[in-house]
């Protein structure tokens, strides 16, 4: 006996990595809906490589009553209008947007990191799932936490076009082929504030009276609720011309004495991440190598004679998988062990 699973914005690029997660990982699931807006009504999808076909159906009148878990990747919008909606009618709400996840009584989850904090879903019946930039970095925090506890996090991110969805992952191609069609005209930027082909851009949603932008602040606050209120975090997040794939410098203030080799050791047998630190030519992970995996792969551990106890690394994932698709999952089959078991 499986659970009956809605997506909700099926019709996204992480909505329909969630459907073809759920059907990779063989998630128990006796029947599945896939739910967008209404002018996606009637939209097929295909759930994952199984050949099946989904038809969507609109939001505005789901009927969420009979359905056991609700995946939300419809933006903060529709996570605020009908994820309460969806609690109140008995159907357990993941949430991928930063709507609920600084609500104290809705429980912000990473599998491998906080998964006892699950245990307070009933208070509102809503699960968020964090900012993509965060749930790869405190994949990789968590463990050296444990070990020698974090006073303070400095974090550059390198952030992919499809973290801005399908219009940013648009911008960049045809910015791209303007560089190199004779008649190519480049567009003015429409997702991004500035040409974001052959660019950086140290700029991801909006600008706070502090100078930093929401982003950051997401990276802050998530990594204080997730791991440790106590940690110390600055983060300066970039858009950089990679389709997919969020790659960060780290660096690590640590109470404790802890060595690169001690760091690299732990993070070998750590759930979740996959360590790549050979010292060579290529001996690193980049965000084209990480594409459709679920890993969070560090490379480059070294110590940081800047600070007393600091480490250094780099840290990529895909930002659509670990990012979002797969860790909502991840939450789904968490919730599934703990709480909703079935048969």
């Amino acid at each position: 006996m499986g659970y009956r699973v809605v997506v909700v914005g099926a019709t996204g690029n992480v909505g329909r990595e969630m459907l073809t997660v759920l059907s990779e990982r063989e998630f128990p699931c006796d029947e599945v809906a896939a739910v967008a807006s209404p002018r996606s009504q009637g939209t097929t999808i295909e759930f994952g490589d199984t050949g099946k076909m989904l038809k969507c159906q609109n939001i505005e009148n789901f009927d969420f009553s009979t359905w056991d878990i609700a995946l939300f990747s419809a933006g903060s919008g529709p996570a605020k209008d009908y994820a309460p909606r969806a609690a109140a009618q008995g159907c357990v709400v993941i949430d991928n947007s930063s709507y609920w996840r600084m609500d104290p009584d809705v429980p912000l989850i990473v599998p491998e990191v906080n998964p006892d904090a699950i245990d307070g879903y009933k208070r509102k019946m809503i699960i968020a799932n964090p900012n993509c930039s965060t749930a790869q970095m405190v994949v990789a925090l968590k463990p050296l936490h444990d070990a020698a506890t974090i006073k303070r996090v400095v974090v550059a991110t390198y952030q992919s076009v499809s973290g801005a969805g399908k219009m940013g992952m648009d911008e960049l191609f045809e910015q791209t082929r303007a560089v190199f069609m004779p008649s190519g005209e480049m567009r003015e930027p429409n997702k991004f504030t500035k040409q974001i082909a052959f660019n950086v851009i140290p700029h991801i949603d909006s600008f706070l009276d502090d100078g930093s932008t929401k982003e950051e602040w997401k990276m802050v606050v998530e990594t204080k609720k997730i791991i440790d209120p106590k940690i110390k975090v600055i983060a300066t997040c970039v858009r950089v011309p990679v389709f997919v794939g969020h790659s960060e410098a780290i660096h690590i203030e640590f109470e404790k004495e802890i060595s690169a080799k001690q760091a690299q050791a732990i993070l070998r047998d750590a759930p979740g991440v996959m360590l790549v630190d050979k010292r060579e030519d290529g001996g690193y992970v980049t965000p084209v190598e990480c594409v459709g995996d679920g890993a969070t792969y560090v490379s480059r551990v070294r110590e940081d004679p800047t600070v007393e106890n600091g480490l250094a690394l780099w840290c990529v994932s895909d930002n659509l998988r670990k990012g979002a698709a797969l860790n909502a999952v991840q939450i789904a089959e968490l919730l599934g062990r703990r709480h909703l078991k079935k048969g």
